[in-house]
């Protein structure tokens, strides 16, 4: 399963830096058939602990992190959806994300020349939500015209479509996102391969200055900002200036850095972390000399689907599942001490995986 975040942004906000700290963390995407690495793409291992912590147990050959794939397009302006720079060209390639990560400007520097001459959070952000619902106000218009017919004559399943594309385009010309639009499950299943931007759960990142790093709520611009925001949606605050200096160190050195601040973790990590959250989604592990693995899957699938993310062959002929938790692995080193304990679970296709988990399945196709 694929973590997929489009960054989205006015020029000068710090888009192109925060890519360039994704770049220079980037995780070799061979080993990743769907990860075709173009120059507006980044790919970067989510962070856990307990992956590495479980490496050291068992010294595998290969250990693979769960991956975050981060598509940039260039900075939009007033317009864009209409094809001003290129904008609507750019927002398609954002349509299949997982989530935006829009980035707001929150620091003042005359250095920096703002696209709209000062900073001003609210503004900013109305501009670009008002961009994608242009950019979804022309796709439902697409969509309608191809069922509209249909459903006139009709068609049960045109006119189910035909009925919810109505409803979403009346939302979208009263300038509202759609994930502020109440659908009925049936109606969300309906469009959920449609892919339309202002339904997507999004992060916003405050872009602060690195001064305000130990106390974010100092920022006027950083309150302003949670303030007008859905509370459906995360701000994040986060100096990407310092990212992106931070992502050039040694990691012993850039540990030191962040403890000597006082903070858990960098600001990319919580990025990640929190779209994590964001979409409620976890990592179970496979764990072997071969490879230690981590896989994302969505919280509450069962044990059956996690396993055909491993393979197909593993949802279709599952038998059972052998589970640890990976904390009891990490805490008594040893496979046979957790048979020990007790601590080894046996379990069938109704068991709905939890984070953590080291999941051994038995299959037979």
């Amino acid at each position: 399963m694929k973590l997929s975040i489009g960054i989205v942004g006015l020029p000068n906000v710090g888009k192109s830096t925060l890519f360039n700290a994704i770049t220079n963390l980037n995780v070799d995407a061979s080993n990743y058939p769907f990860a075709t690495i173009t120059p507006n793409i980044g790919v970067v291992a989510v962070p856990d602990m307990r992956l590495e912590q479980l490496k050291n147990i068992i010294n595998p050959q290969k250990t693979t992190p769960a991956i975050c794939q981060f598509i940039d397009i260039a900075g939009l302006v007033k317009g864009a959806s209409k094809g001003e720079g290129l904008g609507n060209q750019f927002l398609a390639n954002i349509r299949e994300v997982s989530a935006i990560c829009h980035i707001v400007r929150c620091f003042n520097d005359k250095g920096i020349t703002h696209v709209y001459n000062n900073v001003d959070p609210q503004r900013d952000v109305e501009i670009i939500n008002m961009e994608l619902i242009i950019s979804d106000l022309d796709l439902v218009n697409k969509k309608i015209s191809r069922v509209h017919s249909k459903a006139l004559s009709g068609d049960k399943i045109s006119v189910k479509f035909n009925n919810i594309y109505a409803k979403i385009k009346n939302h979208l010309l009263q300038n509202k996102l759609l994930k502020d639009l109440e659908l009925s499950s049936a109606e969300k299943d309906l469009i959920k391969l449609d892919n339309f931007l202002t339904i997507k759960p999004t992060l916003y990142v405050a872009n602060i200055d690195e001064n305000d790093l130990t106390n974010p709520t100092a920022n006027l611009h950083y309150q302003k900002l949670k303030a007008f925001v859905s509370k459906k949606d995360i701000v994040l605050p986060i100096s990407i200036r310092f990212e992106q200096q931070l992502s050039t160190l040694p990691l012993v050195e850039k540990s030191k850095i962040i403890k000597e601040l006082n903070l858990n973790e960098s600001g990319l990590d919580k990025l990640i972390t929190k779209s994590y959250k964001l979409l409620n989604l976890s990592s179970f592990f496979t764990f072997g000399k071969d490879e230690v693995k981590a896989w994302t899957f969505v919280n509450g699938m069962k044990a059956p689907d996690c396993g055909g993310l491993i393979h197909s062959d593993i949802k279709k002929g599952f038998i059972r599942v052998e589970v640890m938790n990976a904390n009891d692995l990490i805490e008594l080193k040893s496979e046979n001490e957790v048979k020990n304990k007790g601590l080894l679970r046996i379990e069938g296709k109704d068991y709905i995986v939890k984070d953590g988990d080291v999941c051994y399945y038995r299959f037979n196709v």
